[in-house]
């Protein structure tokens, strides 16, 4: 066992430097006292001690600091311009040191785009594989989307409509107001004579044009034949016209029916038409603009104005601050024009807001198309004069989106609410994207899953997708079961991939960057941790530990600033440092396996033999009789939980890891 760290400046003999070992020769940051330490490489290290004692000071101050300054040395002059001066550590010198790696207990992201599957990758490649091997549906229908290549479209049209006669048709207008009389002009230029425009075939002339405020649907009539009687080479040519002006979507219209089909190099549904485009991996992610829903641009949830928080109390009047943005009335230029709407709607200022009618509530809220007549004597002289009125809830938005000012951002952000976007339903991507299935499920249905049930899901996925999809995927999926293994292995089998990063705790978020660093299977590399175990629940601390000593078998050093029981006693090598915390800490009190530590006298010794015990009190507190009531808790996974806590008392919330504690 190593001796009581040295104080003398000298390099002591015992401290035999080797390929094997981390030596540390005279650290002193902070309230370290110049302590010389081996640490042995490719072994699971443990750091304890009192807080305060100088754990972290010697792992993250010292090591890992020195470490990421002769990482930075390595750089261009140039590039360390941008980067600024790291102070070397206040030791004398470190030998045997790895490229080191630090993974602390911290959230690294507030972006509320950053989610579990983007900080792992594992979305990345369902993005992927969505791209590549997924079915495409129509989100009109639910039929399956369906391309051709141009000779199996001449084939079928053969087929579909032997004997008949039909009239070919691109279609350039799906469901869209306007009056279209420059789109006309261009049919017209382009040598069409005729269109159908919304189901009857016209006649097109100069200056032709629709109903400007209706919705249209316009199509070309390229040709109109009877399928028997003319030649492949003529149906062929109608053919590529119609799919070269129908952006590679053709319709067919059978004359005497009037029935239409249509048909597409594109992915298309067969009974409406409508088309996608060929799937990239971008139309599969909230950040793209390809993939993103368009209301909340990939977000999932939006914001609007809250009725509530604007009128709290309709029992009072406007003049003593029933509108609330408004606050109690001022000689401002808002509240005469609110007295000119009352003489319109036929309230006052001191009318309660229960008795305004809705009309006039609503026109002091979004204001009003008319310009509204003013009298007031401001300044002694009496006025009369029109102006417009744009309403309260147009002004806090102008002030939310328009207006520099973070005081005025921060006033206007009081009066709105989030909810999830109506358009997406909180999956954040277009209705397209969600319409590609796997196995019957989106890839937001993938992402809603806690990581237990997508490892499930995964699992034989081979046996229920189709000979082509294996082939495609087979890569992919094994990258994704890889990443999912990792994840399972520290404990996090209760997280889903759309949870966002921000809304983890601490420990999640060093577990995370601890599976990541696994599946990266980096080598040779100094691992440097900040009490992993918090947060965790007994029941997958196990996981943890095999977690940590996977890392070290894959050729790398661990050190773990810990105080877990569990944690210490699988380690390889225990560095206890004290006596005690603050300046009466500072210097390593005993270092050896966990066996010989086990036999000091010191003070987290006493504790794991059990010599010294925390006592738990036979009398608790009566506390107060009031209690703190929560109703209706649907954070992150929390199920409408009621809850009802004594004050004045010490309470403790406890449960697996997962379970929804914080």
């Amino acid at each position: 066992m190593q001796k009581i760290s040295e104080t003398n400046m000298e390099f002591p003999l015992e401290f035999e430097e080797t390929e094997e070992q981390v030596v540390v020769y005279g650290a002193r940051v902070h309230n370290l006292r110049n302590i010389n330490v081996t640490i042995p490489r490719n072994k699971l290290t443990v750091i304890t001690g009192l807080s305060g004692s100088g754990k972290s000071s010697l792992a993250f101050d010292t090591i890992y600091a020195e470490g990421q300054r002769r990482y930075i040395e390595t750089f261009s002059a140039y590039a360390r311009s941008f980067l600024g001066n790291m102070e070397r550590p206040d030791v004398d010198k470190i030998t045997g040191l790895s490229p080191v790696i630090s993974i602390e207990q911290k959230v690294t992201t507030r972006n509320p785009r950053s989610t579990v599957g983007t900080v792992t990758e594992i979305y990345d490649f369902l993005r992927l594989l969505f791209a590549r091997a997924a079915e495409a549906f129509s989100y009109n229908t639910g039929e399956k989307m369906v391309k051709y290549t141009e000779e199996k479209i001449i084939q079928l049209i053969k087929n579909d409509f032997a004997g008949k006669r039909i009239n070919i048709l691109a279609p350039m207008v799906k469901g869209r107001k306007g009056h279209y009389r420059e789109l006309f002009e261009q049919i017209l230029r382009k040598g069409f004579l005729s269109a159908r425009v919304d189901g009857e075939i016209v006649e097109l002339r100069h200056n032709y044009r629709v109903d400007r405020y209706k919705n249209h649907f316009i199509e070309i009539l390229i040709d109109k034949l009877k399928v028997d009687e003319v030649s492949t080479v003529r149906l062929k040519s109608s053919v590529q016209t119609a799919m070269k002006h129908g952006q590679g979507i053709l319709m067919i219209l059978d004359h005497d029916t009037q029935d239409v089909k249509y048909y597409s190099r594109l992915l298309m549904c067969p009974t409406t038409g409508i088309s996608y485009n060929e799937p990239a991996p971008h139309n599969f992610s909230f950040n793209s603009p390809q993939g993103a829903c368009q209301k909340c641009n990939g977000l999932g949830r939006v914001t609007e104005i809250d009725m509530e928080k604007i009128i709290p109390d309709k029992t009072k009047s406007i003049s003593k601050g029933g509108i609330a943005p408004l606050g109690p009335y001022k000689n401002s230029m808002i509240f005469w024009q609110i007295e000119a709407l009352g003489e319109k709607f036929d309230f006052t200022l001191n009318s309660p807001v229960s008795e305004i009618s809705d009309e006039g509530l609503q026109a002091i809220l979004f204001g009003t198309n008319e310009r509204i007549q003013l009298k007031n004597t401001p300044l002694g002289t009496s006025m009369n004069y029109q102006m417009s009125y744009d309403g309260v809830i147009k002004y806090i938005d102008s002030q939310r989106d328009d207006n520099p000012s973070k005081t005025a951002q921060k006033w206007a952000n009081q009066f709105v609410k989030t909810i999830v976007c109506d358009e997406c339903n909180g999956n954040r991507l277009k209705k397209e994207s969600l319409h590609f299935k796997i196995d019957g499920k989106n890839i937001s249905e993938l992402a809603q899953l806690d990581l237990n049930e997508l490892g499930e899901w995964f699992n034989g996925l081979e046996d229920r997708i189709t000979e082509r999809q294996r082939l495609i995927g087979v890569e992919v999926i094994k990258e994704i079961r890889d990443r999912l293994g990792f994840m399972l292995g520290v404990g996090l089998n209760y997280l889903s991939l759309d949870r966002t990063a921000q809304s983890l705790s601490g420990g999640e978020s060093q577990r995370i960057r601890l599976a990541t660093q696994i599946g990266s299977q980096l080598v040779n590399v100094l691992y440097i941790l900040d009490e992993p175990s918090i947060g965790l629940h007994h029941r997958d601390n196990l996981k943890l530990i095999n977690a940590l000593k996977q890392l070290r078998d894959s050729g790398n050093s661990v050190i773990v600033v810990e105080h877990d029981k569990d944690t210490m006693m699988h380690s390889d090598y225990l560095i206890d440092m004290g006596p005690l915390a603050g300046a009466h800490g500072g210097e390593i009190v005993a270092a050896g396996t966990p066996g010989e530590v086990l036999k000091t006298n010191t003070l987290t010794a006493d504790y794991l033999n059990n010599r010294k015990k925390i006592q738990v009190p036979s009398i608790r507190r009566n506390g107060k009789s009031d209690y703190l009531e929560v109703f209706g808790c649907t954070g992150n996974n929390l199920k409408m939980v009621d809850l009802k806590i004594p004050l004045g008392k010490f309470i403790c919330i406890t449960g697996v890891s997962g379970s929804g504690k914080s």
